[in-house]
């Protein structure tokens, strides 16, 4: 298909395009090559997969629609680089990309770099709009991968026995102890839900419509990593009732009952953190637990989790309050802070936060065709809803209405707890 020549060139997306690419590179600066191709579990992928999947979706839904003649740089890389796109042909198992010793790393960065010259032609052409919002949706596509980079790495850092340490940043932590969490109460009403702004926004986050809710509180702060350590002290691991029947089933499997990255020496907890092995901040957010083990210390607690929209709800009611302090994926600390005072709500951009709602489409879901049919709308069952951003989350996508979601048993994002009643 030829250049669509309706629109004038748009600096803003090409400069933007620029710091995106070069984004995730700096990501994958401090790897060594053997980690570029390491996949421990099937949920972790290959920081060199990363590299060349974000790089695959600009040459396959842009340059070789919208660039005239354009060749593409190996036609075997469709097979290594498509994510799940039935629509784009037959892909590598998603638990086989670990295997993919070859094409090495400098292959891939000059794949990057084929397609990085040739976009950064197209974009200074005249493009169509609906060219321009595929573009962006690219962009975005990467900057989740970003994030999957980030937990990616600390995954494959973090479970080998040298703990190794990805940056010497080090995250300033409060040091005195935290007072018990306040409640904020939100009043019986019937509530707007979904993204209403003008920007960007992912398909699951529209169809706004209607909810009602009862009275409800939510907490004012995350739960902390002391919080969580009396639940084990107190036996959580090892007392069914606290646990729905699916989750006792996995929590007996576990060889150690902690959070994910947590080790036990002296009788002193520890974790890994992408600074290195430290000793656990009982201040700090307690991180990389599963929806089994949030809803479980909730119980515990005889509390609930929120429902996606009541978590929705209060954010936006408070939304002119909220400090957006969480240390972002550009602060390249990677790791969630304890709260600063106590108008500090965490809401935005500490831990991706479980929530009791299952992850389905809203109302009037836009169901769209083609690839981008295929980006959320397939993945609606067997999964819960997070919200609020993680400190691996970058921060143009930090904002009320970004649904997120996982599987139960998964931990190796960036999760955590808040409670309601």
């Amino acid at each position: 298909m030829a250049i669509p020549t309706q629109i004038k060139s748009d600096t803003n997306l090409l400069l933007e395009y620029r710091e995106v690419r070069q984004q995730s590179l700096h990501i994958c600066k401090p790897l060594q090559a053997e980690d570029f191709v390491v996949q421990p579990i099937s949920d972790v992928s290959p920081p060199k997969w990363h590299l060349g999947h974000s790089t695959w979706f600009f040459e396959n839904f842009i340059l070789a629609e919208y660039y005239k003649n354009y060749k593409r740089f190996d036609e075997r890389l469709n097979y290594f680089f498509n994510s799940y796109y039935e629509s784009q042909g037959p892909r590598i198992l998603r638990s086989n990309r670990g295997n993919i010793t070859r094409p090495g790393v400098e292959t891939i960065l000059e794949y990057r770099h084929y397609v990085d010259e040739h976009m950064e032609q197209l974009l200074q052409t005249s493009l169509h709009q609906e060219v321009k919002d595929f573009i962006r949706i690219g962009l975005h596509h990467e900057q989740q991968h970003q994030e999957l980079l980030i937990t990616d790495i600390k995954y494959i850092l973090g479970t080998n026995p040298f703990f190794p340490v990805y940056t010497k940043s080090e995250v300033g932590g409060r040091k005195s102890e935290i007072g018990p969490a306040n409640w904020i109460s939100i009043s019986e009403g019937i509530y707007n839900i979904g993204y209403q702004d003008n920007g960007f926004c992912f398909d699951n986050e529209l169809g706004v419509h209607k909810v009602f809710l009862h009275d409800f509180e939510i907490q004012n702060r995350l739960i902390t990593n002391g919080e969580y350590l009396e639940f084990m002290q107190n036996g959580g691991y090892h007392h069914f009732e606290y646990w729905l029947s699916e989750g006792w089933e996995w929590a007996k499997q576990l060889e150690i009952k902690a959070p994910l990255y947590w080790y036990e020496k002296d009788s002193e907890w520890y974790h890994y953190t992408l600074n290195g092995l430290r000793q656990v901040n009982l201040n700090e957010p307690v991180t990389h637990i599963s929806y089994f083990e949030s809803d479980a210390y909730a119980r515990w607690r005889g509390l609930r989790l929120p429902t996606e929209f009541e978590w929705e709800v209060a954010c936006n009611y408070l939304h002119h309050d909220i400090p957006v302090n969480g240390n972002f994926m550009e602060t390249e600390h990677y790791h969630p802070i304890a709260q600063q005072d106590e108008q500090d709500t965490q809401l935005l951009g500490n831990v991706w936060e479980w929530t009791g709602s299952a992850y389905l489409p809203y109302p009037n879901f836009p169901r769209l065709k083609g690839a981008l049919g295929e980006y959320n709308g397939k993945f609606m069952v067997n999964q819960m809803v997070l919200r609020g951003g993680s400190c691996a989350t970058p921060r143009s996508h930090i904002r009320p209405t970004y649904r997120n979601f996982f599987q139960t048993d998964k931990r190796w994002q960036f999760t955590g707890i808040r409670l309601a009643k």
